[in-house]
């Protein structure tokens, strides 16, 4: 019960990695409120961990203050913001894709890092405690080509990650971030282009250890930065990858 009496937002929650994540925290004893811009995957998910469903769309201010809004008025300040929800363009070569898919990539997997912060932080300060988890990607970190704007989102989020840690350090705010693999998600097939035997073989030569990343390999690695146990980790992104960023 490593986060026995810890409330937690964790975005993204209704599948994937989010649902590992929420459901590691709710074993771990914590409440947590499951928010996902898929109100009936939010609510499948809550319902299952007797968590809080919310539906939000993490890339517009307005629905993100809602959120941080109804967290407050049920939990208080969270001591818990799992930033996961994420989304991606598809294989392309980088001058292809749509000026309104880089648009939502960028929405999604930056912006929302932003509106969260803006929502939530001034309250965690106040509190001088809090710690805030930002799911980035091995793409971030050793990009592949035709996942370009992808890739850069996934790279602003990992500094984006460092300097909130600096910055939020003397208030008592921890800041990380996890870099998985890609793994069993929803956007598995948005990766590799299309999901075949063929493509699936190929993606998983790239991974020493063999396999993807799994909903509860993110929990495991979520729910230990999130707890007292990581006091003096911060700033950190880590890769959950089977060994691929070697």
């Amino acid at each position: 019960m490593r986060l026995e009496g810890k409330t937690a937002i964790v975005t993204g929650a209704g599948s994937g990695f989010g649902a590992g994540i929420a459901a590691k925290f709710a074993a771990e004893g914590a409440r947590v409120m499951v928010a996902d811009i898929d109100a009936q995957a939010a609510e499948r998910t809550a319902t299952d961990l007797g968590a809080l469903a919310w539906t939000v769309d993490v890339s517009d201010g307005a629905s993100v203050t809602a959120m941080a809004n109804a967290a407050l008025d049920e939990f208080g300040t969270p001591d818990i913001l799992v930033n996961n929800a994420g989304i991606t363009h598809l294989p392309m070569p980088m001058e292809d894709v749509p000026e309104d898919e880089f648009d939502r990539v960028l929405a999604v997997n930056a912006k929302s890092v932003y509106l969260t912060a803006r929502a939530l932080v001034p309250h965690m300060k106040s509190r001088g405690a809090g710690a805030i988890l930002n799911i980035a990607s091995t793409a971030g970190l050793s990009p592949r080509p035709n996942l370009n704007w992808y890739n850069a989102s996934k790279g602003w989020m990992i500094t984006a990650t460092k300097t909130m840690a600096v910055e939020l350090a003397p208030h008592g705010v921890r800041v990380n971030a996890l870099c998985p693999v890609a793994g069993e998600t929803p956007l598995l097939k948005s990766f590799m282009g299309e999901d075949t035997p063929e493509t699936r073989a190929k993606f998983l030569s790239t991974i020493p250890l063999g396999r993807f990343s799994t909903p509860e390999d993110m929990g495991n690695a979520a729910c230990f930065f999130c707890s007292d146990e990581a006091g003096l980790v911060t700033g950190v992104a880590m890769e959950v990858d089977g060994g691929r960023c070697i």
